[in-house]
């Protein structure tokens, strides 16, 4: 697993840097930003009305990945510029690989909305989970869901080199849970949900909180476009923040658009944003985040990653890879 997860960010960064020289300061006439399906977030709205568009004076283009991993290859290749709402773990993996890219905001804040599930039929829970040695689960692989997967085996005294962890995205593993192929399913979103409709939670979000279990999406940008455009940035986390706002004020006429660009159902959508929060600027600007918790707990996360064998090395601090100039 830890070689899945090293060996293409390595590479990528290899070639952010041989490909970063060749980029021009001028405004550019587009950008892209990453983003997921099957994931509602409030600025949704603006993405769909092109508000972003309008007021940075250039093209976005949203364009959907599978895992934060793949974000960060897409950004490392210069094929993205923005990441939004993706893991804190993937992003943690990339930076601690040398790729060149800062943690800019917090796109939400959850705990409910991403979870391992597991099949009723299986008798597993919480109380017997050493019964998942030797078993099969399906789980994206260096992400939060992994992170908290690892977490929860940890403290369920369940010895995680002796489980079957399959590489596999939230759709794919729903359907791998929904024929009996695992018999946990790790995912987020949408394909969480559908899970839960015939599994149980191996644990709960009350109970995850209860052991240190932190759960949020960051919004993260090359080094390069920071440095080089950080008026589009700034625009960006504008825009971005006066839509969270907009959705505080009005939910209801929020969700037709933000289900329509989540590319889900009402009621689902609905069902999902009641997980979420979106702090604002001023929030993130606080000691409760980007103030110093967010990079103390991205320390914990990397040292956690390597205690777990899944990365050889943490970086000494991660406070030169979060920046809150854009919150402020």
């Amino acid at each position: 697993m830890k070689r899945l997860i090293t060996s293409a960010l390595a590479l990528a960064a290899c070639t952010f840097m041989a490909t970063g020289a060749a980029v021009s300061a001028d405004k550019p006439d587009e950008i892209t930003v990453a983003y997921f399906l099957e994931w509602p977030t409030a600025n949704q709205v603006a993405q769909l009305e092109e508000t972003y568009d309008k007021e940075m004076g250039i093209k976005v283009n949203w364009r959907a990945f599978g895992n934060g991993n793949e974000m960060s290859q897409a950004m490392a290749s210069g094929d993205v510029q923005i990441a939004y709402s993706q893991g804190l773990v993937p992003y943690v993996v990339a930076v601690s690989n040398g790729l060149p890219l800062k943690l800019i905001g917090v796109a939400v804040s959850y705990a409910e909305a991403d979870n391992c599930v597991v099949s009723k039929d299986s008798g597993i829970t919480k109380e017997n989970a050493k019964m998942l040695e030797g078993k099969k689960i399906g789980t994206p692989i260096g992400n939060v869901t992994h992170y908290k997967l690892l977490r929860m085996l940890d403290h369920l005294g369940v010895d995680a080199t002796k489980v079957q962890m399959v590489q596999m995205n939230g759709a794919d593993a729903a359907v791998a849970f929904a024929r009996g192929d695992i018999v946990m399913g790790c995912a987020f979103g949408g394909p969480m949900l559908r899970m839960k409709e015939t599994g149980e939670y191996l644990m709960t979000a009350e109970e995850q909180e209860a052991i240190g279990i932190r759960v949020f999406d960051v919004i993260s940008v090359t080094d390069e476009f920071a440095t080089d455009h950080p008026d589009l940035v700034q625009k960006f986390m504008d825009v971005t923040d006066a839509a969270n706002a907009a959705y505080y004020k009005d939910k209801v006429a929020a969700v037709p658009s933000i289900a329509k660009a989540a590319g889900m159902d009402k009621g689902a959508t609905e069902n999902m944003l009641g997980m979420f929060a979106f702090p604002s600027k001023t929030d993130q600007a606080s000691d409760a985040w980007l103030g110093g918790t967010v990079q103390t707990f991205t320390k914990e996360v990397a040292d956690f990653f390597v205690s777990q064998k899944q990365m050889d090395k943490a970086l000494p601090s991660y406070d030169a890879v979060i920046t809150d100039k854009f919150v402020k």
